[in-house]
């Protein structure tokens, strides 16, 4: 995934990984900005528990105040088989 571009994110680095997948560190080549890219397994995206767990996880997320946080990183979702429709916002920041 790193140096690989998602829709207009370049990815930079791979931050960690976890449960419900694997978070990387990209640049939104569109507004200037750093920001983290979630990526899930192909096949989360036809599990309805697991789709519904990582939009509750996004809207948590979006709920935060962002000036809490030293840096905006968002968080965007993206099946590990690189299918471009199945991007989904998750406001999480890897630096929490």
């Amino acid at each position: 995934m790193i140096g690989q571009t998602i829709a207009h994110y370049r990815v930079t680095a791979k931050l960690g990984e976890g449960g419900m997948g694997e978070v990387y560190r990209a640049i939104d080549t569109k507004l200037g900005r750093e920001v983290a890219i979630k990526v899930l397994p192909a096949a989360f995206a036809y599990d309805p528990d697991r789709m519904a767990r990582f939009t509750r996880e996004a809207q948590v997320l979006a709920s935060l105040n962002p000036s809490q946080h030293r840096r905006d990183l968002r968080s965007r979702r993206a099946s590990l088989d690189h299918g471009a429709g199945r991007r989904r916002d998750a406001g999480r920041s890897p630096a929490a």
